[in-house]
């Protein structure tokens, strides 16, 4: 069985981290969306929260393709959670040229830690090259419309956020 690993800090889920896995369930038997901890970047949204998020679309998308597609937080080193896991790919999308830059050097530093892991890197489709989170974050801080970037549900889970 081939299980890619997804990893991402999620917060939130956007439209592209959605495309993405559509994708890259394409390539896998089984596909595991890793949620990380990352407390420093100060998610907005608690673990909880973006693991249930993750897993509410990752289920549309499994019952879809008939892949099956898990939710995994972990706060350890990529490689260790690829290994925890039991990928042999670890996926990694791609907008622009400067994500490529720090994706190269994670890759070099990876091998060196475990050659028998591989990443593969899927470009955003070019409707969703311009979505990153900690933008949306801040158009719907600023009241602005994120219907665009994000899930119904997840847009609703933004306007709860920032109504309060």
């Amino acid at each position: 069985m081939r299980t890619g690993l997804y990893p991402g800090t999620f917060d939130p889920i956007t439209l592209g981290h959605v495309d993405i896995i559509r994708r890259a369930a394409t390539l896998v038997d089984r596909l595991v969306i890793g949620v990380a901890i990352n407390r420093d970047k100060g998610p907005l949204f608690t673990l909880e929260e973006r693991v249930a998020m993750v897993e509410a679309e990752s289920a549309k998308l499994s019952r879809a393709t008939g892949i099956e597609i898990v939710a995994h937080p972990f706060d350890n080193l990529l490689i260790d959670c690829a290994r925890e896991v039991g990928a042999g790919l670890i996926i990694r999308g791609l907008r622009a040229v400067a994500d490529f830059e720090y994706e190269f050097q994670m890759v070099g530093m990876n091998r060196k830690l475990d050659d028998e892991i591989n990443t593969v890197f899927l470009m955003a489709e070019a409707e969703h090259q311009a979505i990153a989170s900690k933008l949306v974050k801040e158009i719907a801080r600023l009241g602005g419309d994120v219907s665009h970037f994000v899930p119904p549900a997840v847009h609703q889970a933004l306007d709860a956020k920032f109504s309060s």
